[in-house]
């Protein structure tokens, strides 16, 4: 709901603050009075382009500031939270023109651009001005306005529920089969060398201890000769050293009686004699082992010729990393195995949700479809009361690709002649009639859907008298859901106001400026009477304005 707006220094407004009331707000004067003026410097703060051509005093900046409640506006709390914006239950949205021409935006004291202000004005003020592109040709809000009247709020939402699910298994399905097509590509290079490094059949260090073995092949005959070498003097020389170490120790321990350290000497010596009978065993079993073996040598250089070609091929140097490679491909190709598996599942899940979707989509189709002939004869009776007895709306649902919201393609079609030729609103409603024809539709809708404030300017164009008086009566019933603000030159209308805001130009110093004032009950039936009569109305004319006022 729009509290309040201030404005100044724009066109021929110096300053002015206007107090609306949460229901039917009235604005007239005299024509030139400024009353699109009015407009234009609300349009600032809806989004307009600016340009400092406004300003009254040059030298001055361009304020337009309009203060907002936000009580219950959901869509709002949810832009503010996406925009990482102070949501309050007020809200105040200002407009700044500098003498440069440069303009600035700010919400709550926090700068926005022109788009971001758009999208937040577009939720808080829905403003209806002859030649406009109006939403009423636009297919969300003529789905909005089927879905309301068929009280289908949480079908709507549980299709969605449904719907998300829907895309979301879609996707994973796609990235699957996006998957799915690069394991192809690579699948036969990858089964390639798998089957290659499992005929190799290599275990771990296996090329490392084949390498160390055939070093010793090729070295044996040096090998053998150094170990029977030592082995031939720790035990079969002339003067084997183990013996003469026995010699040597026993010559030491008949006298450890008599020296305190002979016998550490002699124990000492005692464990080197046994350590080099443990050696002597050694050097004589590897001996034994260790032998000139042309045939495995053979075996072991084609084993390795082998291993060192997967090697090279692969880009590692070790048996470890060619085993770890084996394992990768062998994860790949189940990888591969289990997308397969995956997308079978995947597509199951996903005509399932298809399934689902169009069974829900049907019965929000089959709702709108049962709002669309009442939704035509309650407009299309508006329509006369309103002086468009000509017209007619018909609403015209076809199939269409899934959505969020359904299945269906919604169009309001109209005719103002009779001429059965129903053609989309947008292509030829005026200004005035699609301001009439959105008035109808939303008194119809105002409890069901959240309707913004809405501003209706020149909506009397071309009317006067009974359709002047049920447009009022319209406006009336409406402004008991949702805030409404009228611009208007019938007196018909003017009667039905909650708050009658009277526009007049003033003459200050030497320039004429734009004010407005509240009107009382008393210059309300005045102001009226002017609008039946002229500027000095007659008794009757006085007579007419009140029972208008308090009738």
């Amino acid at each position: 709901m729009l509290q309040r707006i201030q404005i100044q220094n724009y066109a021929i407004i110096d300053a002015l603050s206007i107090d609306f009331s949460q229901r039917l707000n009235i604005i007239t004067g005299e024509t030139g009075a400024g009353k699109s003026i009015l407009m234009g410097a609300l349009s600032l703060i809806l989004g307009d382009r600016a340009d400092s051509a406004v300003l009254l005093q040059r030298d001055k900046k361009c304020v337009v500031e309009g203060v907002f409640a936000l009580a219950g506006k959901k869509e709002a709390a949810a832009f503010f939270a996406a925009h990482d914006l102070d949501g309050e239950d007020e809200v105040v949205i200002r407009r700044e023109i500098a003498p440069s021409g440069k303009s600035r935006a700010f919400v709550n004291d926090t700068p926005v651009n022109l788009e971001q202000l758009r999208g937040l004005s577009s939720l808080l003020v829905d403003l209806h001005r002859q030649f406009d592109t109006l939403e009423l040709g636009e297919s969300d809000f003529q789905r909005e306005v089927l879905d309301a009247l068929a009280g289908q709020g949480n079908l709507l939402e549980e299709y969605r529920g449904i719907y998300r699910e829907y895309q979301a298994a879609s996707r994973e399905l796609a990235t699957l089969k996006e998957q799915q097509a690069q394991f192809n590509k690579e699948l036969d290079y990858n089964k390639f060398l798998f089957d290659e490094l499992s005929d190799a059949n290599l275990r771990e260090n296996e090329l490392e201890e084949l390498d160390q073995e055939l070093k010793i092949l090729n070295n044996s005959e040096g090998i053998k000769t150094a170990l029977s070498k030592v082995y031939y003097e720790l035990k079969e020389g002339e003067q084997p050293l183990l013996q003469q170490l026995k010699t040597l120790q026993h010559s030491l321990a008949g006298f450890a009686t008599y020296h305190p350290e002979l016998s550490g000497l002699a124990g000492r010596m005692s464990s080197a004699q046994i350590e080099l009978q443990d050696i002597a065993g050694e050097v004589d079993r590897i001996n034994e082992e260790v032998g000139y073996d042309p045939k495995r040598i053979e075996e072991i250089n084609e084993r390795l010729s082998a291993g060192y070609k997967l090697l090279k091929k692969h880009g590692v140097q070790t048996t470890g990393a060619l085993l770890e490679i084996y394992r990768q491909l062998e994860h790949k190709l189940k990888d591969s195995f289990q997308v397969d598996a995956g997308i079978a599942a995947g597509e199951k899940e996903v005509a399932r949700l298809l399934q689902e979707v169009k069974k829900r989509a049907a019965v929000l189709s089959k709702n709108r479809q049962a709002q669309t002939g009442p939704l035509e004869d309650k407009v299309n009776k508006l329509l006369k009361q309103v002086g468009m007895p000509n017209a007619r709306l018909k609403v015209q649902i076809s199939p269409a690709g899934l959505d969020a919201f359904g299945g269906d393609a919604i169009e309001f079609l109209f005719d103002a002649n009779k001429s059965d030729r129903f053609e989309p609103i947008r292509k030829v409603a005026s200004g005035g009639e699609l301001s009439r024809l959105m008035l109808c539709i939303k008194s119809l809708v105002a409890e069901s859907i959240d309707l913004p404030t809405l501003i209706f300017d020149e909506i009397d164009t071309g009317i006067s008298g009974e359709a002047a008086r049920q447009v009022g009566i319209i406006l009336k019933g409406l402004a008991k859901k949702r805030q409404v603000i009228c611009i208007t030159h019938q007196p018909q209308i003017a009667g039905k106001a909650d708050a009658h805001y009277f526009v007049y130009k003033a003459v200050k110093g030497e320039a004429i400026q734009t004010n407005i004032r509240l009107l009382n009950q008393d210059e309300r039936i005045t102001a009226i009477a002017q609008m039946l009569s002229g500027e000095k109305p007659t008794a009757a004319a006085l007579e007419n304005a009140r029972e208008m006022v308090l009738g």
